[in-house]
């Protein structure tokens, strides 16, 4: 992918219309109906958020996402942990900005769905025989719709993903029709285009800085323009977000047009709000149901990008040491396609409490625009340091730095206006995100502490002797560890203890098998030592950090390519199979941990690692997530000793003293 990066081509246009704009793309379904409610429709209002809409899209999308951070490239791949990946060997601290903004974006998965397809079915409201349309009916259909949607998701989406582009395109076609046919309403609308219309309504509008909580929802989708940029490539995310913008602003405008011709000095209560809604009222009557189903389709699509974004993320925080090991599936071969199902139920739960909570997409903005805004702030923090990397003048780094932190930071502020109105939600759902990040990571670093490598070399006379001594019973024929020795000239003391101390692992043949996670995406390559020749080898698998570790597999690869180049002996050494030439057993021990009582942690390093544990016990086993096949995996569990107890208070009786004392 890197190499094409900047190639345009028919085919990735219409990929990029299908995977990355469904978010932005449906934000006209709400922003203005946002901006409306419980306001008295006037020139002011109108002009001055439409004016506010355009820069913001202009600055916070077009500038800073298409022009710039899009250059962010890892070999190909984008994202908040792609991006990460870049920077993380510049400032250890910058794993907190990347779990934070992580954290924002799975906060977003629960929001997203509910918002985009409520406000779609919210416009059968338009049509007279389902004016009278209670909420709970709309509940159930949107339901009804979250249920099939998170159901088909283990099936992966190769072959309707297909349907997405030309979907999207009749959207995007609908939104540029409609908004240009009502431009016609009041044509002065176009002057909104001039910047001094936005300021002059943040200084002089009534809580015109609370607005822009409301003006944010234009922009969204704009993370996901560089999360999907190895789907589509920079050129044609480019090239395609000129159309995009374009039909939005075209409906944006329309919808201003419309609203000042028909709404203008009303008050936008509940009740004026039943009989009017900014986007459908662009509709003739006859148009209503066909636009519904397309508005709806759109949402769908908007929310199967963003669930397969929080799957992508989750499983880059899987390979980076960022989350708890869960079972991942590949509903098929194409790229990228993934399936957590312990995602996919935490996302659906989520969306299903979101939706019974607030019931009204207009409920649902308050919750809505937080999560997104959190994840650009710290976007703008590691693509800062991503800049210093690439040597770019400091001028220009603080220049962005200082502009893009203080524009982000007064949004941030105004959406925060509505923590008490539903906030709280994304808040809190981003904090238990976040913690689960935390502590996974916090406890890895306490781990290490414990590790203990011990030289190989030292050991291999002693390794040698065990596999001859034909007195000690044969453990297997192929005995194979796991090793987190980054130096292939050690290996983990405990890995050394479990062979040698108690009853010895005698086998023919030591594998030590270690995996190193790259930071470049898509790299999947190996490399052997044989310590002693056909006595002890170590195998280094060197993966990207989207390549899932199927152990299993590859390995069986590794040793059909060594048996081929006649590198290794793996026929059982046993007399009466060997002449039959059979295959050796091979056997896989992982070294399982669990915390000893013998620790004196301080009491907050007590409290990760409990929280650590108790995780560990919610995520799937070492085996597993290493892909190993069950049957031939042996697991050793050894207490965690990080912190021994220095000072044991215990005092020996001697018998005398105790007939002393009689």
């Amino acid at each position: 992918m890197g190499k094409h990066i900047n190639k345009v081509s028919a085919a990735g246009l219409l990929v990029a219309l299908g995977i990355i704009y469904g978010d932005i793309g449906t934000s006209p379904l709400y922003v203005f109906n946002s901006i409306i409610k419980d306001r008295i429709v006037s020139d002011e209002l109108i002009f001055g958020t439409l004016s506010l809409i355009i820069w913001t899209i202009t600055l916070m999308t077009t500038v800073k996402y298409v022009w710039l951070v899009l250059r962010a490239d890892n070999k190909g791949e984008g994202g908040i942990f792609a991006l990460f990946a870049l920077v993380r060997r510049r400032r250890k601290w910058l794993v907190i900005p990347a779990m934070i903004g992580g954290a924002a974006l799975l906060a977003d998965g629960m929001i997203t769905p509910p918002i985009s397809i409520s406000s779609a079915i919210e416009g059968l409201k338009e049509l007279p025989q389902f004016n009278g349309m209670g909420q709970n009916s709309i509940i159930y259909i949107v339901l009804g719709i979250l249920t099939v949607f998170f159901f088909m998701q283990q099936f992966g989406t190769a072959s309707i993903g297909k349907m997405f582009g030309p979907v999207m395109m009749i959207w995007f076609g609908m939104l540029a029709i409609l908004g240009f046919i009502h431009i016609s309403d009041d044509t002065s609308i176009l002057k909104a285009v001039n910047p001094y219309y936005a300021f002059h309504f943040l200084f002089t509008y009534k809580e015109g800085i609370w607005l822009l909580g409301a003006v944010f929802l234009c922009s969204t989708g704009a993370e996901a323009l560089y999360s999907d940029l190895g789907h589509c490539g920079r050129g044609n995310i480019r090239a395609s977000w000129m159309v995009v913008k374009a039909c939005l602003l075209i409906n944006y405008f329309g919808q201003g047009a419309s609203l000042l011709k028909h709404h203008n000095g009303i008050l936008m209560n509940a009740a004026a709000r039943n009989s009017a809604n900014a986007f459908f009222d662009l509709m003739p009557q006859w148009f209503i149901v066909p636009g519904v189903i397309i508005a709806t389709s759109a949402a769908i699509i908007a929310s199967q990008a963003l669930i397969t974004g929080s799957f992508t993320l989750i499983n880059e925080a899987i390979r980076l040491n960022l989350w708890p090991k869960f079972k991942v599936n590949y509903p098929s071969e194409a790229k990228g396609q993934i399936f957590i199902p312990t995602i996919n139920g935490i996302l659906f739960t989520g969306c299903v409490i979101v939706v019974f909570y607030f019931r009204e997409s207009a409920r649902m903005e308050a919750a809505y625009g937080l999560a997104i805004i959190v994840t650009m702030l710290m976007t703008t923090i590691l693509f800062s340091n991503y800049l210093v990397l690439h040597r770019i003048k400091p001028f220009w780094i603080y220049f962005f730095l200082a502009f893009y932190l203080s524009g982000e930071l007064v949004f941030l502020a105004a959406l925060l206006d509505k923590f008490k109105h539903g906030g709280y939600i994304t808040i809190l759902i981003g904090l238990l995100m976040f913690t689960v990040m935390y502590v996974w990571y916090r406890a890895r670093k306490i781990k290490n502490r414990y590790v203990e490598f011990v030289r190989v070399d030292e050991y291999i006379p002693k390794l040698e002797e065990l596999s001859n001594d034909s007195t000690v019973p044969k453990y297997a024929t192929h005995l194979v560890y796991l090793t987190s020795a980054n130096n292939h000239k050690e290996i983990e003391h405990k890995i050394i203890y479990s062979i040698l101390s108690g009853k010895p692992k005698r086998a023919d043949i030591y594998w030590f098998v270690h995996v190193d996670t790259l930071d470049e995406p898509y790299t999947s390559d190996y490399s052997v030592e044989h310590i002693i020749p056909n006595d002890i080898i170590r195998v280094e698998f060197r993966l990207g950090f989207r390549v899932a570790p199927r152990i299993n597999l590859m390995f069986k690869k590794v040793v059909e390519d060594l048996v081929a180049n006649r590198e290794v002996n793996i026929t059982s050494r046993y007399e009466s199979q060997q002449k039959n030439n059979v295959v050796g057993d091979f056997q896989f021990i992982v070294m399982e941990k669990f915390l000893s009582q013998d620790n004196e942690l301080p009491f907050f390093e007590h409290i990760i690692m409990r929280l650590y544990f108790w995780i560990k016990e919610l995520s799937v086993s070492e085996e597993r997530s290493f892909g190993l096949e069950q049957s031939n995996v042996a697991v050793e569990k050894f207490p965690l000793v990080v912190a021994p107890v220095s000072k044991l208070r215990l005092k020996r009786i001697w018998e005398n003293e105790e007939e002393e004392g009689f």
